[in-house]
């Protein structure tokens, strides 16, 4: 690795300490969630954020927008949602000519708020966006700014009025990122920090071209041959056989496709990177393996049944290993 590379990441290191430090003083606790989010942002992919409401899911994402000093959109999905209320929409002027206004996935950041509440169809409407970083309007493309990530919340699939994302969809997120309730101690500084007539002021700490160099900074990394056969090794056992004597074959109807090993590498490099160390090694893919294999595997009835989570089926596939 280039000597320029190396320092590059001793640099982000500081960096992302910083970020940490003016997230936190909006979000209490989340720390996971938080290092999650960050991961993903400067691997470049795309984050779902699965959790009940109230978790301040919205609130860490503004906040990650602000001090990342990146344009930030927020879209509430909604039943009635149209495709057009995403992308934007073409008008006749008055020059009776058509122009294009841009909808608000056009932003650096956006958040896709309650993804799941809105029909396949307007759910589609991401799909373009978030693969091609384009947006197509009566057969013209229009391109997204860089850096470019979709952010989404989603409510746990059992409450009311949800409509399951197709896997196609699930696929292009590199991260699922599940939130949990505060710990109590973390409650009450939350009562106390939240009650009262203040607010926190984030400071910028970095710029889109900030992140876009980081992020080939990162692409840069070497990876070693045991650590990238160690991710496909993982992702292969996720698949049932047919042969019926696997962990997959007894508990799993669907694995992780191709896409996962590459993310896992991708967000090893990073997790690497974001604690300072020059190579990712298979510590960093067990790090990102839950987050990345989590909505790319489908448990059967068995699994269910026997109410083991699809959590502890990758805990139970990285103990094979």
């Amino acid at each position: 690795m280039e000597h320029s590379d190396k320092s590059s990441i001793d640099n982000l290191v500081a960096r992302y300490n910083l970020l940490k430090g003016e997230i936190n003083k909006v979000i209490i606790g989340q720390n996971d969630a938080v290092d999650s989010l960050l991961t993903a942002v400067f691997s470049g992919g795309h984050c779902l954020l699965v959790g009940v409401p109230g978790l301040a899911k919205t609130l860490m994402v503004n906040t990650l927008s602000k001090a990342l000093g990146l344009s930030f959109s927020r879209i509430q999905f909604t039943p009635d949602l149209m495709p057009s209320d995403i992308t934007g929409t073409e008008i006749l002027d008055e020059n009776r000519q058509f122009r294009f206004i841009k909808g608000p996935v056009f932003a650096n950041i956006v958040l896709a708020d309650e993804i799941n509440r809105t029909p396949p169809k307007t759910q589609a409407a991401l799909l373009e966006a978030m693969q091609e970083k384009a947006v197509t309007v009566a057969g013209k493309a229009y391109r997204l700014d860089e850096p470019f990530f979709v952010l989404a919340t989603q409510n746990p699939i059992e409450q009311e009025g949800t409509y399951p994302l197709p896997e196609a969809q699930l696929d292009r997120f590199m991260f699922d990122v599940k939130l949990d309730y505060p710990s109590f101690d973390e409650e009450m500084s939350i009562v106390r920090e939240t009650t009262v007539d203040k607010e926190a002021n984030v400071n910028v700490v970095l710029s889109a071209e900030d992140i876009i160099n980081y992020q080939r900074t990162i692409r840069h990394m070497p990876v070693v041959d045991n650590v990238c056969e160690y991710a496909v090794r993982l992702v292969t056992s996720t698949r049932p056989t047919g042969k019926g004597d696997t962990l997959a074959d007894k508990y799993i109807s669907w694995g992780a496709g191709p896409r996962a090993s590459q993310y896992l590498i991708i967000g090893a490099r990073t997790h690497a990177a974001l604690n300072g160390k020059y190579s990712p090694d298979i510590e960093d893919i067990r790090a990102v393996a839950n987050n990345v294999l989590r909505h790319r595997i489908v448990r059967n009835y068995y699994a269910e049944a026997e109410n083991i989570s699809t959590d502890e089926l990758i805990g139970k596939l990285i103990l094979e290993l």
